[in-house]
């Protein structure tokens, strides 16, 4: 395995190529930097995130900057994540994330009821699932589900759990998938 190495005009070598990107904020988001404390507000939100000791991050003009206060491998890893964490809380407070899902199979479909999605799955009762704060969940056509929020790990659980409550099966596709997903499919057992 070969690692690739970046070295600047003083020969120093630096190994994160995400952390040391600038995170850029658009017009309409503010972000606050107080300690360890990065807040980010703007039209779809707030969000919070506390910064691990490892690394600092300061406010410089239209964007934010992550910096390592060392050079070991924890310094490095958390360099990269603190910045991705920052860029998607920025992203999901101005513009947001969706999820798409859809539910097939004969007489599946689902309902909103205040905040309680309702799913009919062919099981002997009904699935009630409480959506939590900060997501919403909107319903078209009783077979395609949206989920939204500004939190796209928050928005990804809320998906990936409504999904697992019936995974689609690879005989007949029945179930819930992500818009985009792809199901392989099998044949059935042979007769003869």
């Amino acid at each position: 395995m070969v690692k690739f190495c970046v070295t600047f005009g003083d020969g120093e070598a630096v190994m994160s190529r995400i952390g040391r990107l600038p995170v850029p904020v658009p017009a309409g988001v503010t972000v606050e930097v107080a300690d360890t404390l990065v807040r980010v507000e703007g039209p779809k939100g707030t969000l919070s995130y506390r910064v691990p000791p490892e690394v600092t991050a300061r406010v410089e003009g239209n964007s934010v900057i992550v910096e390592r206060r060392g050079e070991s491998k924890r310094h490095r890893a958390m360099h990269g994540t603190a910045r991705s964490v920052i860029a998607n809380m920025v992203k999901g407070v101005g513009t947001g994330y969706r999820r798409e899902l859809e539910i097939q199979g004969v007489g599946y479909r689902a309902e909103m009821r205040g905040r309680k999605l309702v799913l009919s799955l062919g099981y002997s009762h009904l699935v009630e699932y409480d959506v939590p704060d900060g997501v919403e969940v909107e319903v078209a056509d009783q077979a395609k589900i949206v989920v939204s929020g500004p939190d796209k790990v928050l928005v990804g659980n809320v998906a990936a759990r409504i999904r697992s409550f019936y995974v689609v099966e690879p005989y007949k596709g029945k179930g819930i998938r992500y818009r985009d997903e792809h199901v392989r499919r099998k044949a059935g057992k042979a007769v003869g």
